[in-house]
């Protein structure tokens, strides 16, 4: 279920993919490829299809209690918010990786997703400890 961003946090919000990483990435392998450098191009571009991918088929949901990781009408991974301790989104102008630290792990995501709601609904949902 997808709603807006001005509901309150009792609501879930599904974010949208954003696929800026992996064209950047696939773009810049075509490059690399062109200038002659096969095994960092080669490399380069399949990690840009594999995190296209990724955005294409997963998806996050803010839910009232849970960041839910989600692909198609299965769920991969729950995160209460509860266990959080603190997050960041590094590089605010161009946002490439989201961290988020569980009181028994720590994760790395790349931005898949709408950067600008995925930072609004982690600031209603789950705010940030400086």
């Amino acid at each position: 279920m997808t709603t807006s961003l001005t509901s309150n946090s009792t609501s879930t919000v599904e974010l949208k993919p954003s696929y800026n990483i992996p064209v950047v990435l696939i773009v810049g392998s075509v490059i690399l490829l062109l200038i002659r450098q096969p095994v960092a191009g080669g490399i380069i571009g399949l990690f840009g299809l594999f995190l296209l991918y990724q955005a294409i088929t997963l998806r996050l949901q803010f839910t009232a209690t849970d960041l839910d990781l989600v692909r198609g009408d299965r769920l991969l991974r729950r995160f209460p918010y509860s266990e959080w301790q603190n997050w960041r989104i590094f590089w605010n102008i161009v946002p490439i990786l989201f961290y988020f630290k569980e009181i028994k792990s720590i994760h790395f995501l790349p931005i898949l997703f709408e950067p600008k709601t995925l930072k609004a609904c982690l600031e209603e949902r789950c705010p940030r400890i400086d």
